[in-house]
């Protein structure tokens, strides 16, 4: 009868365990998107998720990327003053690193050593696509890939990059 319980909530953490992938914007770089962020937050019962145990992975159908975090690149909201993509927060992100920037954390749960997602907080994950594809994200490119927390569900998405003209941010899921 205990091992029944112990196996059932085991089951039940696995199945509520992992990330939701909230919304992706992009900013405009000279002929594309350069700049990405991947705005996730738990799934609704999920335990604690170690971002630094994530990886994101993610096609443009020519190259697909696996990208680790990197604690060099760990912001909080307060320091982006408002506008995420003209500060130096895609900085320390390259070819196989994407950076936190901390939307929402209560309880200060959240640090650039131990990045520990848990229930309420909401954070974006950051990139750049041309240091991850050698080339901006062009106007009408299929980009598909997932967040895999180290445990649980991951957060997938999927989108086609709009016609790249004179907006400089665009949402892209």
């Amino acid at each position: 009868e205990i091992q029944a319980m112990s196996t059932g909530q085991e089951t039940t953490a696995e199945v509520s365990t992992g990330l939701f992938v909230k919304n992706i914007d992009g900013m405009r770089g000279l002929n594309g998107l350069e700049r990405i962020g991947i705005t996730v937050q738990p799934r609704a019962g999920s335990r604690d998720i170690d971002l630094s145990k994530s990886y994101i992975e993610i096609s443009n159908t020519a190259i697909k990327c696996v990208l680790l975090y990197t604690n060099g690149e760990f912001n909080f909201r307060s320091a982006i003053q408002g506008d995420l993509f003209s500060g130096g927060f895609f900085d320390g992100c390259d070819a196989t690193h994407f950076g936190i920037v901390v939307l929402e954390d209560a309880d200060n749960s959240l640090s650039a050593n131990a990045p520990a997602m848990n229930r309420g907080d909401k954070v974006m994950l950051t990139f750049n696509s041309l240091d991850v594809f050698q080339e901006e994200l062009l106007s009408r490119t299929d980009v598909f890939g997932l967040v895999q927390p180290e445990e649980g569900i991951p957060g997938v998405f999927g989108f086609r990059t709009p016609f790249i003209s004179g907006n400089d941010i665009y949402t892209l899921y």
